[in-house]
């Protein structure tokens, strides 16, 4: 790989295969930073900017991807030579929302692969303000790219799960257990509760089932009333409560945002996770009937992600079995059998320009 270029597999068009570009280095301005990237997790939000034509900020052609470990090569001379997490949301620190703990939904916020060019390559240009080091502690345990998953796939269930209160012993129901679902599950069990998966693959649930998930339930070509009355007897079996349900819909599907919304009851807050363009039809009224809370969540804060390393740093979270990692140089096989649901695991791409 020459020192001084840019390899980067770019977005031209809708649907249609990546393109390898080339660029030389930029000149760095005051607090940048180049990092050298060691892995790029491919995310839902890059199958919908790529396939499902949402919209970038910024205008094709455009690298994807904002899910980045790397190591720090150039700029800023605190961060030189440190492993690094990227936040997938870059906050100005400055503005009413992040001096209001909201910086996770910055108006003036960068987001890699939407914003500016993203992590499909080999190097990247960011603002160093908000890295997040990694320690020594959790890169004896991993390597450096497949920490790339916590930049979005853990951190943005981390920051839900808190948002949405949740307390020892309630009862969490997480619809989608795949590449972040999963770790939806698993924190809200760190965090204490009696935690119930709900997918439509058996082998998603299984592994779930495996890492200490207390319930899974597989709905697939179940009515509603005949998933309500199922969950209502795993919560008997597990001794969850019956009220105060904390519901977190990862899927980000239209059948799994209905479902959500219609297991709302007493004093629940319904979590929204995952993103799609399909609408839903539901009764508002039911948030006022059952005295219940509806939220979404954006990202996450970027002073969050020292809590995240520290639940890898000491053991509470395991990572290596969800992660499975790819040469970059296959992306769009990647990105074409991710739309297929062929993974079970959430994929990194590894760089691997000559």
């Amino acid at each position: 790989m020459s020192n001084n270029k840019i390899y980067q597999w770019q977005m031209v068009e809708l649907d249609k295969e990546f393109q390898l570009k080339t660029s030389d280095f930029p000149e760095l301005k005051e607090g940048e930073v180049l990092i050298q990237i060691a892995g790029c997790g491919v995310c839902h939000t890059d199958l919908s900017f790529w396939h499902y034509g949402v919209q970038t900020k910024h205008a094709l052609p455009l690298t994807l991807g904002h899910e980045i470990s790397g190591v720090v090569i150039a700029g800023d001379a605190k961060w030189l030579n440190k492993s690094v997490i990227i936040p997938a949301v870059l906050p100005c620190g400055e503005c009413d929302l992040c001096k209001k703990g909201r910086s996770n939904i910055c108006r003036n916020q960068l987001m890699p692969g939407n914003d500016f060019q993203g992590g499909f390559a080999s190097h990247i240009t960011v603002p160093s303000k908000f890295l997040c080091e990694v320690t020594d502690t959790v890169m004896k345990k991993y390597k450096l790219e497949e920490l790339a998953v916590i930049a979005d796939a853990i951190s943005t269930p981390y920051q839900v799960v808190k948002k949405s209160e949740l307390e020892a012993d309630d009862l969490a129901i997480v619809i989608g257990v795949g590449g972040v679902g999963v770790y939806g599950a698993l924190i809200a069990k760190i965090f204490g509760a009696k935690v119930l998966a709900l997918d439509i693959n058996d082998e998603k649930l299984a592994t779930a089932k495996a890492n200490g998930i207390d319930a899974v339930l597989n709905i697939k070509g179940l009515d509603l009333k005949t998933i309500k009355d199922k969950i209502k007897e795993l919560a008997k079996e597990i001794n969850a409560p019956k009220f105060g349900w904390k519901i977190f819909e990862f899927s980000g599907t239209k059948a799994g945002q209905d479902l959500a919304f219609n297991l709302i009851t007493f004093t629940s807050t319904l979590s929204i996770v995952g993103f799609t363009m399909d609408k839903v039809e539901v009764r508002l009224s039911n948030l006022m009937a059952f005295d219940a809370k509806l939220i979404g969540t954006w990202g996450c804060r970027a002073e969050l992600y020292p809590e995240v390393l520290d639940l890898i740093a000491t053991d509470k979270l395991n990572i290596s079995q969800f992660v499975q990692t790819f040469p970059m140089s296959q992306i769009n096989e990647v990105f074409r059998n991710t739309l297929e649901h062929k993974y079970t695991k959430r994929s990194v791409l590894v760089p691997d320009f000559k």
